[in-house]
């Protein structure tokens, strides 16, 4: 009861979440030291946003949205987002297996399990999206992302569950005292 009461951080979290944000700053560098100019493509990329009408709702409506005017001129500036992407989904199942050794709390470990889905998905959609280089793709691709926010949070929710259900079963399952005359 008061162990509950008075929480404890485990020193284990601390250089978890150390190595999570020393591991992000370390592929973000890898990513711009591995692809030739990134610098000039990244600016390239954004010098080349325009906004582009886009079909919305019904027939006749359309939305103005950001997109890049020339899409298949940015490749390799989509092949670095997807090495990113990549590389933060391969950190975040380290990261994981580290939570998962060391049993962190549920809501870490429920966490982790949902930015490994967005970032691993992320990249997916990157790969087959962003890489057809096509105004289509552009839209596909962001549509694809508000798509992998909802089955992270949801993937975050099955953790949980999963976690209080499999509790309960071990509670329910643990041998019975019995209360002996004296």
């Amino acid at each position: 009861m008061i162990r509950n009461a008075v929480r404890t951080k485990s020193p284990h979290e601390g250089l978890i979440t150390a190595l999570a944000i020393g591991g992000f700053f370390l592929i973000l560098g890898l990513v711009f030291a591995l692809t030739p100019g990134l610098s000039q493509k990244t600016n390239t990329f954004f010098s080349d946003l325009t906004t582009v009408t886009f079909p919305f709702g019904g027939p006749g409506s359309t939305m103005s949205l950001l997109a890049p005017a020339n899409p298949t001129e940015h490749m390799g500036f989509y092949t670095a987002v997807v090495n990113f992407l990549l590389g933060v989904g391969i950190l975040q199942i380290v990261i994981l297996g580290l939570r998962l050794w060391v049993k962190s709390p549920i809501g870490r470990i429920a966490e982790t399990v949902g930015n490994l889905i967005f970032w691993l998905g992320a990249a997916v959609m990157a790969n087959v999206s962003l890489l057809a280089g096509t105004l289509n793709g552009w839209f596909q691709f962001w549509s694809a992302l508000i798509m992998l926010i909802g089955a992270s949070l949801i993937a975050r929710f099955i953790v949980y569950f999963a976690r209080k259900k499999f509790q309960g079963k071990r509670i329910n399952q643990s041998p019975k005292i019995l209360d002996l005359p004296a």
